[in-house]
Order: structure tokens, then sequence, then C-alpha cells
């Protein structure tokens, strides 16, 4: 069968403000200092299957840039635009049935777009042995990361243990305590839960139609315009009304023959300043630092500036933020909190900002 590559992209990534921005968010920024981060993704997913079988699902403020950005990576007509954020399953029901309608049937190979992998060889392999499985069976596969450390900010996947690399699926977990994250660490019997998705979209649209039925009739009306000129208002006008709800909750957590694939590839999930370290080296004080940056008997800091000056002196495990219209600073503890200042400036209408 052919293997469809679709990454999600459609994220704020208000946890890197003030370098996140609405029209740039993460996933259009390099932080690794190599690549745009949806270019890595776009670049990843190719080991596994052409880039002219890769889709990008974005939002409509960031259409125009994540078109740029891609320019000769994937296809113009494949990048996906949503009228209004519904989450995880709007994006891969509408995906799904956009590879139906147009393309047929295929293996459907789903990432996020801001993650980082430092071994993407062992990653494409891992791949595949999920994508063999779909392809041979109805199975919905997950990639799940070994854990390396309790993490908290994680929902786990706990599975039935067996020498077989693909493991039946017992249980999602919400994101655990450090004491309960701990026991699983030490269980040997959970993964972190990568939010990597392998099936053919004949079957995840089955499970959409059994568990989802609202999203599911509504994007099949979606689906009887596709390719005529009445798609795009036809999207307009339906999709911002679909139910917002996560994949995993709408659907993972509910069917049956979920299994996943564990995997140790080097992943990291950059979801906000303290993960910088994940793509840069710190230095022998263990400062992460980005820019023009002088650290004088300060420890554990994470530090982003421009071309602009940052110097701290006397400061531990802090993140200081410097863009040419704004700075932020904060503690490492407190990095899950930086979307609270997005939220502030849109309750104040401070667009200018966002």
């Amino acid at each position: 069968m052919k293997i469809y590559g679709v990454i999600m992209a459609g994220g704020g990534g208000t946890r890197f403000w003030p370098l996140s921005r609405k029209k740039t968010p993460k996933q259009l920024l390099n932080l690794s200092g190599k690549e745009l981060m949806i270019n890595e993704a776009v670049d990843r997913l190719s080991l596994v299957t052409e880039k002219s079988n890769i889709f990008v699902v974005t939002n409509t403020s960031q259409a125009e840039q994540m078109l740029k950005a891609t320019s000769g990576r994937i296809e113009p007509d494949h990048l996906l635009i949503e009228p209004a954020a519904r989450n995880t399953a709007a994006c891969i029901g509408y995906s799904a049935f956009e590879i139906i309608k147009k393309y047929g049937d295929g293996i459907m190979v789903i990432t996020p777009s801001d993650a980082y992998i430092r071994n993407n060889e062992e990653f494409a392999r891992v791949l595949r042995i999920a994508i063999d499985e779909a392809e041979q069976t109805d199975s919905l596969l997950t990639v799940g990361i070994t854990p390396t450390y309790p993490a908290t900010g994680y929902g786990y996947i706990n599975f039935e243990t067996s020498k077989n690399p693909i493991k039946n699926v017992l249980k999602f977990v919400e994101k655990p305590n450090r004491e309960t994250a701990q026991t699983y660490l030490l269980d040997g019997s959970y993964v972190w839960n990568s939010g990597m998705f392998i099936w053919k979209a004949s079957v995840i649209l089955k499970y959409f139609k059994q568990f989802l039925p609202d999203i599911y009739i509504n994007l099949e009306k979606i689906s009887e315009k596709m390719g005529t000129l009445q798609e795009k208002y036809t999207i307009e006008s339906i999709y911002p009304k679909l139910r917002s709800i996560s994949i995993d909750f709408g659907i993972m957590e509910k069917a049956d023959n979920i299994k996943v694939v564990p995997g140790e590839f080097g992943w990291s999930d950059v979801g906000s300043w303290d993960m910088l370290g994940a793509l840069n080296e710190s230095d022998k004080d263990g400062n992460v630092k980005v820019g023009n940056i002088l650290c004088v008997e300060s420890r554990g800091n994470v530090v982003y500036s421009g071309d602009r000056l940052v110097t701290l002196v006397g400061v531990e495990d802090m993140v200081v933020v410097s863009t040419p219209d704004a700075v932020m600073v904060c503690p490492k503890s407190k990095t899950q909190d930086v979307k609270k200042i997005v939220d502030k400036l849109t309750l104040d209408g401070k667009e200018e900002w966002l």
C-alpha cells in the first residue's frame, strides 16, 4: 500500500512566547540551529515515504508562512488548512478523508511537527515496523518512547510485555505525579505517549464512524465537495462547528486492537523553554545559551537572544528570552505557565504581541 505522511502543524506554541507568535509558531522556528522544525519533520518522514506523499495540516493564520517554509519539500496542494483549531481528532479525520477521496486508501503515518529526534535512522526503523503491521492488519498503532526519567509532563501508555517489538496496549494513562512516574519507570511496561500514529486511512475512518459519528458525518460532508469549486467554502462553513477532542480521548482509549511500538531514538517533546537543552549543548555551568549571551557566576539557566547582548550575573535556574520587541523571564520550574502570558495578552486585546 502507498504510505502517506501527515504532519500536524497547527499549534500555537504558546509556551515558546515571545519567540513563537501566531504567524510564526514554534514549528516555523529554527530551534536546533539546523532547520525549521517543520522541515526537519518533513525530512524525517521522507525516510519512509516520498515527499510527494507528505501532507501538512496547519491553520489559516499560519498558512502563508507554512507554504513558503515548506516550498520545494511538499506539494502546495498537500498543505491542508484548518479554518479553526479543533484538536487532533478533527485534524486526523480531515486528512484521512482528503487522502481517500483524492488519492485512494493507504497507510497514514502521523507525527507532530514540533518534536526533536536525534537518531533519524532509528526513528525510521521503528516506523517501518509499525507500517508493516498496519499494512497486514487493521490495527491502530502508536509509537511509544522508552522513558529515561520519571517525567510528569507526558502521558504514558501501559503495554502487555512480550518479546514481540509490537506490544498490545493495556491502557493510556494521564500525566502522573512524580512518585507514580517513578513506578512506571521501574516497571518497564510503560512508555511515553509520543503522539505518533500509524494506520490505514480507511480503518481510522471506520473508528470515527463508530466513536465520533458527529465528527465523521460533518467531515463526510466536506469530503463530498473535495476537488470541487465548493471545497473551500464547505470547509470554512463546517469545520469550525466540529467538536474539539483529541484522537486519544475520542478513539484510542475506546477502540480495541490498539498496539504500540516502543522506541529509543533520542526523542524530545520540545514543548517549553526548559527543553531547549535537548537541542543545544550546555556550558560547563549547565547554562544553555542561544545567541549573544554572557553568563557570570550563573548556573543551570536557559538564555535565548538574537543580536542583542543578554548578560546574567549570579542567576540560577532561570529562563531569559529576548526578542526585538519583548523580554520574558521566569524560573525553569514555571516554563509551562508561559502560555498564561499569551492568555493575558489575548484578554487585554494586545494583539501586536501575539
